[in-house]
């Protein structure tokens, strides 16, 4: 029977007593998070001496046996789709994708198929443990829809919970590729400041003194394109929403392509020749790629990096640079 639907029993040992029922549980059934706990909990599906348990703060004696009901998991709302996946790396736990640009990461308004979630339930089906009592992948991180490059997804309980403590304690190793205008200088640095929503166009954001969240980004010069754009190396240290995108921007250097951000002029690559002037120009999405992501697997603690190139539209717009 697997460990994450039909009965399962605890027993508290005398190391546990006064420990709180929800802790207990968490430390005690591996595949359960205590955001999944809870809910069984407060539901009346973890009984004690055949009557529920419903506080998941109780303290628990030693000598007591929960029968704790796990649910099948159910199918979320996201119909599963036959969509190509680039798969970097899977076992039972987790997926890392190399995602396209232009493919949005989650269902929502205006997109609600053709996503890295439709084509994660099509592609792993019965290999979804449950996340949270639902067949779904954890998301545990995004990148923008037209953002290209590498995301790594839970697939069971137990990985959702271990990736989104890494996430949070800022433990993932990420770096990104962005081809910038301009000459950067000086050649590295770190760009610290708020993130939030401008308070003057809603779908951007901004460096904010109020209401942000505190991002820095460090930032390498790779290779500079005669003074017109550079090739950078950024690694987040945080995760913002579009936080390189609004750093670069921020000290000048607006993403190459970036339609929120930045406005593509011909008198930025007037001296280039007319077939490279004519790929640079019509670039029309962020020259931005995930290129590496290294971490610890929540699981089987093996460390895990993964690299991947820069997708054929980079690569040509890399060459329109160069010359």
């Amino acid at each position: 029977m697997p460990s994450n639907e039909g009965s399962l029993q605890v027993e508290v040992s005398v190391a546990d007593d006064g420990t709180r029922l929800d802790r207990l549980l968490a430390a005690s059934l591996d595949d359960l998070s205590r955001n999944r706990i809870k809910p069984l909990i407060k539901e009346g599906l973890v009984l004690l001496n055949g009557a529920p348990a419903l506080n998941p703060s109780q303290k628990v004696r030693a000598g007591e046996v929960y029968e704790i009901t796990v649910p099948e998991a159910v199918e979320s709302e996201p119909e599963p789709e036959n969509i190509p996946l680039s798969i970097e790396f899977e076992d039972e736990h987790l997926i890392v994708i190399n995602k396209p640009a232009g493919m949005v990461v989650h269902p929502a308004a205006g997109n609600w198929s053709g996503t890295l979630v439709n084509a994660l339930l099509h592609h792993c089906r019965d290999s979804l443990s449950g996340i949270g009592g639902v067949k779904r992948p954890g998301i545990v991180h995004r990148i923008d829809k037209d953002t290209s490059g590498l995301m790594v997804v839970a697939k069971s309980d137990a990985a959702h919970q271990g990736l989104a403590a890494l996430f949070a304690a800022h433990d993932i190793e990420r770096r990104y590729k962005a081809i910038v205008w301009g000459r950067i200088y000086p050649a590295s640095g770190e760009i610290e400041g708020s993130v939030g929503r401008d308070p003057h166009n809603r779908k951007r954001m901004a460096m904010v003194t109020k209401g942000g969240k505190t991002a820095l980004t460090r930032y390498q010069l790779v290779e500079n394109f005669s003074d017109i754009a550079g090739l950078v190396s950024c690694e987040l240290e945080t995760g913002r929403t579009h936080q390189i995108r609004v750093h670069m921007t921020h000290i000048g250097h607006p993403l190459v392509g970036d339609p929120l951000y930045s406005r593509a002029k011909r008198s930025r690559v007037s001296a280039l020749p007319e077939e490279r002037q004519k790929t640079i120009l019509s670039f029309n999405r962020q020259a931005l790629h995930a290129e590496t992501l290294g971490f610890v697997h929540p699981v089987t603690d093996k460390l895990l990096k993964f690299e991947v190139d820069f997708p054929s539209d980079l690569r040509e717009l890399t060459k329109a640079f160069r010359g």
